[in-house]
């Protein structure tokens, strides 16, 4: 018996404290299960057989290593709310007689039984899910689907092995706080009551002005890819700094001016509730601040990557123009006269005769002259900075693509007609507004009229470098003033190429042996001398749809398993948050019960303090999502995306549902704690 003594005692003391154990055990199986999933996904023969498997595998295994760092800290998090809570019961049986060496082996009992259920329950969900967890991404993915069921021993091991030692932290650093605590302190560790905190002005400002900043970073500078990503971290460490002192000393700041109004304060609604806000604010204000974060990071994180899933189409196109993409770059000797009217049209009676030899024609035809080079852009000057141009990362580089005018007409239909000194300017991920610009030789160009930018190439498409369309009236004297620019990592400083793009009647393999003609056609040593050509690159958008589907489905899938890793950390924390308030005013509530409190006032004033607190992290959110729309807008430039349109659908939806289930949560909480305050909680 004495051997059942204490696992006995760990039992007893889950099962009275169901209400605070059974969503922590749910959450750890949780945590477990998910770890699991990733895990087994990386390693699944379904995805192993996909084009980017590697990339998909990496990017799981990222994921796999944020839900662990993350349950890591969340779970430490957590149990200190049930440690707080069990603190007065191993008072109890330390004043009874027990000793530190007792409590630890009560402790342990506990975190064993918590520990293994949670890992057999997180490790069997994960089994029994993982197949439909497979079919999910393989179905994002577009990938070949089989129906047999596999475990994954080395996903296993490594759960059994990640979270083993989270849950002995855990227990070891319970064990820590036990054993440097009297019984006297843990008897009374409830009612060791806080200071009531002081509204701190300038700590308030603090936090407003972080955040503005963070703000001003987002805007100011999120409308360039390079530095969206360079400082996007940094206004999110901003932001989130922001959010703590804001809304810690903010909060406090609140309840104190609830308290000066009279007509607010005094009465039975908001007596009660502002009273018991005020007095325990700054670390309530620490817990929404939590709650607003990780409702922010769930936003931000489904929204971008549902974006990226459903405009991969829209990415394609940018990327891809036309069903044939074809581009012949000329060697370093090339000069104007290859790129000559009579040139040009030996170039496009070679495409067609290849596609006539396949059986189609060449719809929906682009072909494009371009002289293209790279140049910094200052108060209306572009300045040819090649050392610069060597650091591909370099936000202040500009990409320059000059095309004749008569190329211009051919394509768009118009009848145009430029001066020597005229251009037409189409700028791409950049606002420029001048009416003149001048180039390397200080030659000044009046902008005649903007256009739009209507011409697309694999370079433009895949830098992140903000982008301007020239059109001129002839490209001949651009070369002869442009073409001496000095050389650089053994290329030059201006690169001359043909730019076609076309769609066809071929399906996906005639499209491919049309493709493989081409090059070879291109390559072949008659067409080099004929054509100055260095070399070619000929894609179809049908053979790179797969992987465009891989790398963005892999993405969104790794978004939804996170949302609803910190979804469910932010639920947690609010019912633990919820819980342990209600326990703390209980004492309140039944002396305002004893002089004449109704249940009926009780209710609505638990209503006003929700009322007054729960909706503050949902409204920050909503505002971080508004500040942060333009940089991730910018972001997913990089995935070839411009779709502004589709973001803020998409957006806008994912914050109508979250705000939806934020209401379910209200409801679901505000019930528990009006049952702990009211003495209606179980026993």
């Amino acid at each position: 018996m004495k051997i059942l003594f204490y696992p006995r005692l760990a039992l007893s003391g889950i099962q009275k404290n169901r209400q605070l154990y059974l969503p922590y055990f749910l959450t750890c199986s949780g945590m477990v299960m998910m770890f699991y999933l990733l895990c087994f996904l990386s390693y699944s023969k379904g995805v192993s057989g996909m084009a980017l498997s590697a990339f998909i595998a990496s990017i799981l295994r990222l994921g796999s290593i944020v839900i662990a760092v993350f349950s890591c800290a969340f779970l430490f998090y957590t149990n200190a709310f049930l440690l707080r809570r069990r603190k007065k019961e191993f008072g109890l049986y330390s004043i009874l007689g027990m000793n530190r060496r007792n409590l630890g082996r009560i402790l342990f009992w506990e975190s064993a039984f918590l520990s293994l259920s949670s890992l057999a329950a997180g490790l069997l969900g994960g089994i029994a899910f993982s197949k439909l967890a497979e079919l999910g991404l393989l179905n994002i993915l577009k990938g070949e689907i089989d129906y047999t069921l596999r475990i994954s021993p080395q996903s296993v091991l490594l759960t059994l092995k990640v979270f083993g030692v989270i849950f002995l932290l855990i227990f070891f650093n319970a064990l820590r706080q036990l054993w440097f605590s009297s019984a006297i302190a843990l008897f009374s560790s409830e009612q060791a009551g806080e200071k009531p905190p002081k509204a701190n002005w300038a700590l308030g400002l603090l936090g407003v002005a972080i955040l503005g900043c963070g703000y001003y970073i987002a805007i100011a500078y999120g409308d360039n890819a390079i530095t969206a990503i360079e400082i996007f971290f940094t206004a999110v460490l901003l932001v989130m700094a922001g959010t703590w002192l804001t809304m810690i000393f903010g909060s406090v700041l609140l309840c104190r001016l609830l308290q000066k109004n009279r007509a607010y304060y005094y009465r039975p609604a908001h007596f009660v509730s502002v009273a018991s806000m005020a007095w325990r604010m700054k670390r309530n204000g620490a817990g929404l601040a939590s709650i607003c974060i990780l409702s922010t990071m769930v936003l931000v994180m489904i929204s971008s990557t549902a974006c990226l899933y459903f405009g991969t189409e829209d990415a394609l196109q940018e990327r891809y123009p036309g069903e044939i993409n074809l581009e012949v770059h000329l060697n370093e000797d090339a000069t104007a006269d290859l790129l000559s009217n009579s040139n040009t049209a030996a170039f496009l009676q070679k495409v067609r005769s290849l596609a006539d030899d396949m059986g189609t024609e060449p719809k929906n035809l682009f072909l494009c002259r371009e002289v293209s080079m790279a140049g910094t852009l200052t108060d209306g000057h572009i300045a040819a900075d090649l050392p610069r141009y060597r650091e591909l990362l370099d936000s202040s580089l500009t990409l320059l693509s000059f095309i004749p005018l008569s190329d211009y007409n051919a394509l768009t239909g118009s009848s145009e007609t430029l001066k020597e000194d005229e251009i037409l300017l189409g700028a791409k991920r950049m606002d420029y507004q001048g009416d003149t610009l001048s180039f390397f030789d200080r030659t000044t160009c009046r902008i005649k009229r903007r256009i739009d930018d209507f011409y697309s190439s694999r370079e433009r498409s895949m830098s992140i470098l903000p982008g301007m369309t020239i059109v001129v009236p002839d490209i001949a004297p651009l070369l002869q003033n442009y073409g001496s620019l000095a050389e650089f990592t053994g290329n030059r400083a201006v690169s001359l190429q043909w730019t076609c793009h076309f769609d066809t009647d071929l399906d996906a393999n005639g499209q491919a042996s049309l493709s493989t003609k081409l090059l070879d056609a291109f390559l072949s040593s008659p067409s080099r001398e004929r054509f100055g050509i260095d070399s070619v690159l000929c894609e179809t958008r049908i053979q790179n749809r797969n992987d465009f589907f891989t790398m963005h489905g892999g993405l969104f899938y790794l978004g939804i398993m996170l949302s609803l890793v910190f979804l469910t950390a932010a639920v947690l924390m609010i019912y633990y948050k919820q819980i342990c308030e209600g326990y703390e005013d209980s004492g309140r509530f039944a002396i305002m019960q004893k002089v004449g409190m109704t249940r009926r006032e009780i209710k609505r004033s638990v209503n006003s303090q929700l009322l007054t607190v729960f909706f503050l992290p949902l409204a920050f959110s909503a505002l971080h999502l508004c500040f942060s729309f333009p940089i991730i807008n910018t972001m997913l430039h990089v995935f070839n995306l411009s779709n502004t349109a589709l973001l803020g659908r998409i957006t806008a939806v994912c914050f109508a549902l979250f705000a939806l289930f934020y209401l379910l949560i209200y409801r679901i909480t505000s019930n528990t704690y009006y049952r702990i305050v009211s003495g209606l909680q179980e026993t």
